[in-house]
């Protein structure tokens, strides 16, 4: 297969303030939220990361996505560097995050349009791309609706739709089923596997077995910023269940510890 995505060595440390110091309770003025990551992604797949919440998920992710630099590392999306070429990846990526806030006083018909601006789309293929999608997620009924008064699942269907305005090649998804309802988060999961049909490569974070299961060509699984394995499922689970294979290397990397 083509790969389309190559991260080498990514890590990222922050600075901890006193506040958070007394939270995690611990005498560390850094955390190492990313350390020393690795894998690949190939054209035409779903990757994921595995991993329990503080694991380096959403970390990763925004460094993928430029939205964060990186303390050394890099990573090559479709030839481009995140580093030193992060307009370009930009160019080539969608992100859509659960912490993506959309302004309640705009409708989507307005967001649609002003994004696919700023992307530079042209006027003709923005519209049709519109009428599509809105009729894909059932926005059309509601595109001069205010966000403030849509539906949590509606907001979520609206901000997918606007990430991917200008139709990218990667698609980089944070948890992207977090807090929908089983309906919306079935028309979402359609919808990630529709893209991969089409060709479309989506690195997602979570940490629900059954969506990677269900998803997943391959799958990474990251605990304390480190990459634990990574390979398909069969590789990665070696016989056992998923959620059994997961607890079974967690454990061992914590020494035993629940």
């Amino acid at each position: 297969m083509n790969e389309i995505l190559r991260v080498e060595g990514l890590t990222k440390t922050f600075k901890l303030s006193r506040k958070q110091q007394k939270i995690e309770r611990t005498n560390r003025k850094e955390i190492v939220a990313v350390n020393d990551l690795s894998f690949t992604a190939n054209q035409g797949e779903i990757f994921g990361l595995l991993g329990p919440n503080g694991a380096g998920k959403t970390t990763t992710l925004r460094m993928l996505s430029t939205l964060i630099h990186p303390d050394s590392g890099d990573a090559i999306l479709d030839g481009y560097s995140v580093v030193s070429q992060p307009e370009e990846v930009r160019g080539k990526i969608g992100f859509l995050t659960s912490e993506l806030k959309l302004e309640d006083f705009f409708t989507p018909n307005y967001l649609f349009d002003f994004f696919s601006q700023l992307h530079q789309v042209d006027e003709a293929t923005c519209q049709q791309r519109k009428q599509q999608m809105f009729s894909r997620f059932g926005i059309d009924k509601f595109a001069e609706v205010k966000v403030a008064n849509l539906s949590t699942g509606m907001k979520q269907k609206l901000s997918l739709v606007i990430s991917l305005v200008h139709d990218p090649d990667i698609i980089i998804f944070d948890e992207p089923t977090n807090g929908l309802d089983v309906l919306t988060a079935r028309v979402v999961t359609d919808y990630l596997q529709e893209l991969r049909s089409a060709g479309k490569t989506i690195i997602l974070s979570t940490h629900i077995f059954s969506l990677v299961e269900k998803l997943c060509d391959r799958v990474g699984i990251i605990i304390d910023g480190h990459m634990i394995t990574c390979g398909t499922l069969d590789e990665v689970c070696d016989g056992l269940p998923l959620e059994e294979r997961f607890f079974e290397i967690y454990k061992a990397q914590k020494g035993g510890e629940e």
